[in-house]
């Protein structure tokens, strides 16, 4: 059984910026930290040539034995599809996907999945690939097979994790640069930030499809205006000035949501309303926007007068920490599948809010055990 697990990330300054459409003008930069909340695959080999995919997060299991008649788009499993296309190799294996993130909250968890597939697929291969390769195919399969309006943040950040300063060239080379800050202010900035969830962002990439159009068009100085934040804002943590970065946060969104009207609406701009008037310095909604995680940046003297104004309106906060390891195996032990006349086979249940089993109601696996 082999497990790998890619972390999702925050994006503090630059986005939009790693869209090709502005990048192959201008180049792109964009700060970011991945955080330690993970998508997980967990995958097994089978003896009947069969490929399997579960999905945990969309509730949803395909099971078919010819690669060539899957159709990606359109599929709600045409990540996992995709990337198994670009194998051009059949594999037998159950593929098991779970997040501990729900999907279409702005934290790049599209990337995650396919970054996460090809971490867990290439090593199953036994062909190692880097984390350069592993972040540019995985943009390439969203971006050019699957046509998605991406940018290249994400799937860096996912494959490397950290806190860092991602440059992207006009030709579309990508560098990481860890930010090499003293573990205190690294600390006390990871303190100091809050997440919200406002809900789930249902047109993400409609949002994206406008930004990358206005970086073509009306946009382009507010995208100069956002890649030049993203520089001030990593001279301000080697300064070990938190409170600049947090101003330097507030201006990004200010500016961010002139790129589209979706961006932002009435209930998330009320809440950072409030974030402030109770001592938030700054803040943004993560991802391309209209929903998803507000991110703010709010010294610990005030963050329980957040908190309660938060609570008042029922809107949960996401607990975190930074993470360094991007892309990773936890797990990769043949024991479990070394009967060769079969894979794995999953068990279904569901259980209610007080825990109790509810039988007869397939949904989601819950464990695996082989036979």
């Amino acid at each position: 059984m082999l497990i790998v697990r890619s972390p999702v990330r925050i994006s503090f300054g630059g986005g939009g910026t790693d869209l090709p459409a502005y990048y192959e003008k201008y180049g792109g930069s964009i700060l970011s930290t991945t955080i330690n909340k993970y998508f997980y695959t967990i995958l097994s080999k089978r003896d009947d040539g069969n490929i399997q995919i579960i999905s945990s997060d969309l509730r949803v299991m395909e099971n078919w034995d010819d690669l060539g008649r899957l159709h990606a788009r359109g599929s709600k499993l045409e990540l996992p599809f995709a990337v198994l296309q670009t194998l051009r190799r059949h594999v037998a294996v159950n593929l098991f996907l779970a997040s501990e993130i729900p999907p279409g909250t702005g934290l790049g968890s599209s990337a995650t999945v396919c970054v996460n597939l090809l971490k867990a697929l290439s090593t199953y291969m036994r062909h190692p690939i880097s984390k350069y390769e592993l972040a540019e195919r995985a943009f390439h399969i969203a971006h050019d097979i699957l046509g998605k309006p991406v940018g290249k943040q994400d799937e860096y950040a996912a494959a490397f994790g950290g806190l860092n300063f991602i440059t992207i060239a006009p030709d579309g080379t990508t560098s990481v640069a860890p930010l090499d800050i003293p573990a205190g202010i690294k600390r006390e900035l990871q303190q100091n930030l809050m997440l919200f969830f406002t809900g789930a962002a249902h047109d993400s990439w409609s949002i994206l499809r406008e930004q990358e159009k206005s970086s073509r068009e009306q946009g382009v100085e507010s995208l100069h205006q956002i890649r030049q934040l993203a520089h001030k804002m990593r001279q301000a943590l080697f300064a070990g000035d938190l409170n600049l970065f947090g101003r330097f946060l507030d201006t990004t969104w200010q500016v961010k949501k002139s790129l589209s009207s979706k961006i932002s609406n009435p209930t998330i701009d009320e809440l950072y309303a409030l974030a402030k008037a109770n001592g938030a310095l700054g803040g943004k909604i993560t991802g391309a926007g209209g929903g998803g995680f507000l991110l703010l940046y709010c010294e610990r003297s005030h963050q329980a007068a957040v908190r309660e104004v938060f609570a008042q309106g029922d809107i949960p906060e996401l607990r975190f920490e930074f993470e360094s390891d991007g892309a990773q195996v936890i797990t990769n032990d043949p024991f479990l599948d070394r009967d060769g006349k079969s894979g794995l086979r999953w068990n279904f249940m569901v259980t209610d809010l007080r825990g109790k089993n509810c039988p007869g109601v397939p949904t989601v696996p819950e464990q695996g055990t082989a036979i």
